[in-house]
């Protein structure tokens, strides 16, 4: 049998011993709660020293214990699987010997929280007809393709470049667009990676608590004026693990 440990979910601003309920990773029902050093605090439950597997019901249980501590307060999220050998490691190895480093990023998610937005054009054949329309290149070239004439295969990898590079400029204008009108209300934003034609922009933005309801509004204003084009998919608030991750290695 593995001995117990202590997987760490996150680090808090506090001083105080906190109890979050018995719900641990790993579905032994494990206390959640704090271990401090002066004002900081880890996130922590007892555990067996294992490598979890990263599955559903893994990472779901981590996230969820996450967002208990943020009901109460501002975290730094620590990666998915970190597990000490006791508290002294703990202790000694991140709450001291990183204290300013975490007193820092501390201050810089205080009293804010992140928030996701994916972006999907809704009809992409009626895109890619508006892209015909607009390019009389792509016009003469899918219509020489239709008749079979010339050199198909060149005629099709060219044909495929233009149409690409279209799409791509109007998903870079449209991202453009939306995020002038999110970005004023965000302390700070980033760009994650688009899958597919279809996605405009994979965002993350990190927000003060008391400016959600605003950029909720925000962001629904930019949904109703663009409904008939585009598919918002909204998440939040969320750890802010697109801005700060503790990264422990022991």
């Amino acid at each position: 049998m593995s001995a117990n440990g202590r997987y760490v979910y996150a680090i808090i601003a506090t001083d105080e011993d906190k109890q979050f309920g018995p719900i641990g990773i790993g579905g032994r029902n494990d206390a959640v709660f704090t271990q401090c050093y002066q004002d900081v605090g880890a996130v922590v439950s007892s555990s067996p020293v294992i490598q979890y597997p990263v599955s559903r019901a893994n990472t779901l249980a981590h996230q969820r214990i996450l967002e208990r501590v943020m009901v109460e307060h501002s975290l730094l999220p620590v990666r998915f699987g970190t597990i000490a050998d006791d508290v002294d490691q703990i202790r000694d190895k991140v709450l001291i010997a990183r204290y300013a480093e975490i007193r820092d990023r501390l201050t810089y998610v205080s009293d804010k929280t992140e928030l996701g937005l994916k972006v999907l054009w809704t009809d992409m054949s009626g895109l890619f007809q508006e892209i015909v329309n607009e390019n009389k290149e792509i016009r003469r070239i899918r219509d020489r393709l239709a008749e079979k004439k010339g050199a198909a295969q060149r005629d099709q990898v060219r044909l495929g470049e233009m149409v690409k590079k279209a799409l791509d400029h109007k998903r870079k204008k449209m991202e453009k667009n939306i995020l002038s009108l999110l970005l004023p209300l965000s302390v700070d934003h980033r760009k994650n990676p688009v899958f597919g034609d279809q996605m405009i922009t994979n965002s993350a933005f990190l927000i003060f608590r008391h400016q959600e309801a605003e950029f909720d509004r925000a962001v629904n204003d930019v949904a109703e004026a663009h409904m008939t084009q585009l598919k918002f998919k909204y998440v939040g608030p969320v750890p802010p693990c697109n801005f700060v991750e503790m990264s422990i290695v022991w």
